[in-house]
């Protein structure tokens, strides 16, 4: 399939696709990159869509920058992109995939999509971070004192912390359809079940799927998921 390389503002990107009036902005998670799109694009090309995808702070080309994957730089490059992609396509529509969903969730109440996809979102930041200090045996008192601990599952900073407490997800308008899997533990159903039923999101539960969809089974699950809502 057509592919091209090139920065947009500095930010690693691909298109992917032939040329379309349509395309979907692909934000991976964490621990991955760009090139991971290539799936995508080659659904949505059959559905009509180009893909734009990138690389986030700390991850692919990005890899070696000390640019930090928070959600400040996210939400700075996420919306980088947006500007880029609504400046030069009559439609467009968003992919984003566990932690990218999070930072999508925070850069774009206010863009104007046509559809969105969520594959394994964070919608729930203060569970996630709550239960990484509570499984890492640290306090709250002690993150305010010691400002950032290193966990063996991630890196606990009190101003992202802090940020999650004074930004929780009030506004999501767009026509939007989640594939959960039942076995996720960074995420509780209660918690998608709650987002799905607050903004009228379809969820969708692969109820022997983990958070990284990443068995050959769930390959396929994910695939006819894509077919089916792109």
């Amino acid at each position: 399939m057509d592919k091209k390389q090139f920065n947009i503002d500095g930010i690693p990107a691909i298109l992917w696709g032939k040329p379309s009036e349509k395309i979907y902005i692909h934000v991976h998670g964490k621990m991955s990159r760009k090139e991971y799109a290539e799936q995508f694009a080659k659904i949505a090309e059959n559905k009509g869509y180009q893909t734009l995808s990138f690389d986030l702070p700390e991850h692919g080309e990005r890899t070696d920058s000390a640019y930090r994957c928070d959600v400040w730089n996210g939400v700075k490059d996420l919306n980088t992109i947006a500007d880029y992609v609504f400046a030069r396509w009559n439609a467009v529509s968003l992919f984003a995939c566990s932690l990218g969903a999070y930072f999508s969730l925070n850069a774009y109440p206010d863009r104007c999509f046509d559809k969105c996809l969520f594959l394994s979102p964070i919608v729930d930041m203060k569970w996630l971070v709550e239960h990484i200090m509570l499984w890492s045996g640290v306090t709250k008192e002690r993150l305010q004192k010691e400002q950032e601990i290193k966990t063996d599952i991630d890196t606990l900073r009190w101003d992202y912390y802090r940020y999650i407490l004074s930004h929780p997800i009030e506004k999501w308008d767009f026509p939007t359809s989640i594939l959960y899997g039942g076995k996720d533990n960074l995420q509780p159903l209660s918690s998608l079940q709650t987002f799905a039923e607050e903004f009228g999101v379809a969820l969708t539960v692969s109820e022997q799927s983990e958070h990284p969809f990443m068995s050959s089974e769930d390959i396929d699950i994910v695939s006819r998921w894509l077919s089916e809502n792109i």
